[in-house]
């Protein structure tokens, strides 16, 4: 009988000594992603005030600029994302730099107002610490209950192309989509993180951690965006 050739083992039959590595590789990676982003948040704020306000007024700058900017982010984000799963190490972490980048400029609209609102250092500590405390108590459901929940996938996929419709609309029609949609999204998010802590635990391989890392920090970042745009709504 000829030996057939065993690809790499999936996180779920690792031993368990294997599986607590990869973990603490990937939420590591997270880590390492948020610091990263909130550097160049506070560098791009506070070293080019000016810079920013006119990348900001380009952003804004009629009905279609924000589209444009979001279609680039998707772009972007979904060469990261290959990247990100690439065999090569260097790959990898070109493309979770890569998407880093993508989410500190198209934050910075978002952050600078927060910023110079009259709650604006309180409001920002605020919203990270929510976006925080529910990512760990989310993260926590799955690791505690064994469940897996892979099965959110077709509804986020609805979901998400509901979303950007909504966001399409809005941005062309000028309607405010208010602050049930930011709410929607909130839980929206929240699901995403239940699948992408899923997704480590049995769909990754243990050499896939960048990867993984990358689909938790566009969990967190996209309920860190929606929790800030909550909060500044009531300013």
């Amino acid at each position: 009988m000829e030996n057939q050739i065993q690809g790499p083992l999936l996180v779920g039959q690792l031993e368990d000594t294997e599986k607590a590595t990869f973990y603490r590789k990937t939420y590591m990676h997270v880590a390492w992603a948020i610091l990263a982003f909130a550097f160049l948040e506070y560098v791009f704020i506070t070293m080019f005030e000016e810079t920013v306000v006119s990348i900001i007024n380009l952003m804004f700058a009629n009905s279609f600029s924000w589209l444009i900017v979001l279609g680039l982010f998707w772009v972007g984000s979904t060469m990261a994302d290959k990247l990100a799963h690439d065999p090569s190490k260097q790959n990898q972490y070109l493309g979770l730099g890569l998407y880093v980048v993508l989410e500190a400029i198209i934050f910075l609209p978002l952050i600078y107002f927060a910023a110079i609102s009259s709650t604006g250092s309180a409001m920002l500590t605020q919203a990270s610490i929510i976006t925080l405390c529910l990512f760990g108590g989310l993260t926590a459901v799955v690791f505690m209950t064994q469940k897996n929940f892979s099965f959110l996938k077709t509804g986020l996929v609805i979901a998400s192309f509901i979303a950007i419709g909504l966001i399409v609309a809005g941005s062309l029609f000028g309607f405010d989509l208010g602050l049930w949609f930011s709410v929607a999204m909130v839980v929206f998010a929240g699901a995403a993180i239940l699948y992408q802590t899923s997704k480590v635990k049995y769909d990754y391989t243990g050499e896939q951690y960048v990867g993984a890392a990358l689909g938790i920090f566009a969990s967190v970042m996209l309920l860190f965006w929606y929790v800030l745009q909550i909060l500044m709504s009531r300013d």
